[in-house]
């Protein structure tokens, strides 16, 4: 075993803390990891990784478990079904020990070359977070970037702040973490939450590289619900809108009114059927979307109320099962070189 894959025994908790939220990564995962822990040497810095498999249905939890077998410095939470990624970096961040914690993807898209200039920028600017800000998006259809663009635009109008370029990709401090996790909302938005707290801020650019393996499973409905979730959960601003489109279809209700009293005392009204369905059709429309945008809120209530936790974890590894299976690996090497002479 080379001196990367030592066991940690010191019992002083890790300096930086590497959390990777892991979904269907099976075929690549070993890996990643291998490239995250050459970049986090580089750091010098007592660590730690923690994976959470968020209920992933292939070979996931037995790549980690192989990991760990192999004596792999490694901690790792498996979830009892796919609770969503939000729910799995709850997860990472509750049980994270380190006194700065970097949150990062797992499907290779968040490059581990980033880890020694978060950490380096961390220690000399004093920043309570290090966020990474992707310069370029990486290979995308046309939709998908639209798609984020307009989210964006209309997250950025409604709640206030500046989420252009933002990402998950982030180092935070213990401080930041704490605060975090005094946020206790079942609908989960991390990048727009860490904005809100408005702690110390520096920003480094990166570029979204290809998977390495595999698909993304983030599919048009699940961008639809998180675009959802984070509107909702940072602004009121659409239940203040539907307000304001009832006071002015008031006052052109009241105009119209005004208009057919005057045409039927001048002895020059007319009949307008296509005049009253069209309006009809208008304020039918606005009715309907008027009562969804008020069940989105009440949905989100309805969450929160039932205080359901984020998540429920089904198996866990920690440090002192690494070397129970190490002590096992060693002692049954050592039987079969007894049984051989």
């Amino acid at each position: 075993m080379d001196e990367s894959q030592e066991i940690r025994t010191d019992p002083r908790p890790p300096v930086l803390s590497i959390v990777m939220p892991v979904f269907r990564e099976g075929a690549q995962l070993a890996s990643f990891l291998s490239a995250v822990r050459s970049a986090t040497e580089q750091c010098n810095l007592p660590h730690e990784l923690l994976l959470v498999d968020d209920g992933s249905p292939d070979d996931t939890w037995l790549v980690i478990e192989a990991e760990v077998t192999n004596g792999r410095l490694l901690r790792a939470l498996r979830l009892t079904r796919n609770f969503g990624k939000e729910s799995a970096l709850c997860a990472g961040l509750e049980h994270a020990q380190g006194d700065a914690v970097i949150v990062m993807d797992a499907d290779g898209q968040h490059p581990p070359s980033l880890i020694p200039d978060m950490v380096s920028l961390w220690q000399s600017s004093g920043a309570d977070i290090v966020e990474a800000v992707k310069r370029k998006r990486g290979r995308e259809s046309l939709s998908s970037k639209f798609g984020a663009q307009l989210f964006y635009f209309i997250l950025n109008r409604l709640s206030g702040f500046d989420f252009k370029g933002a990402s998950d990709f982030k180092l935070m401090n213990r401080k930041a973490v704490d605060a975090w996790l005094k946020m206790h909302e079942r609908n989960v938005f991390f990048r727009g939450m860490t904005v809100w707290m408005g702690f110390t801020t520096v920003q480094i650019p990166f570029e979204v590289v290809p998977r390495s393996a595999g698909q993304s499973t983030w599919s048009v409905l699940k961008r639809l619900k998180l675009a959802l979730v984070g509107i909702t959960a940072f602004s009121s601003f659409p239940l203040h809108l539907v307000t304001f489109a009832g006071v002015v279809f008031l006052g052109i209700s009241v105009l119209l009114g005004l208009q057919t009293l005057y045409l039927k005392l001048v002895g020059r009204a007319v009949s307008g059927f296509a005049t009253v369905i069209l309006l009809q059709l208008i304020v039918g429309s606005l009715l309907m979307i008027s009562l969804g945008i008020i069940g989105e809120y009440l949905a989100r209530i309805y969450e929160e109320v039932k205080g359901r936790p984020r998540y429920l974890v089904k198996e866990s590894i920690e440090p002192n099962q690494i070397s129970s299976a190490k002590e096992t690996s060693d002692r049954m090497l050592g039987l079969e070189r007894h049984d051989c002479s």
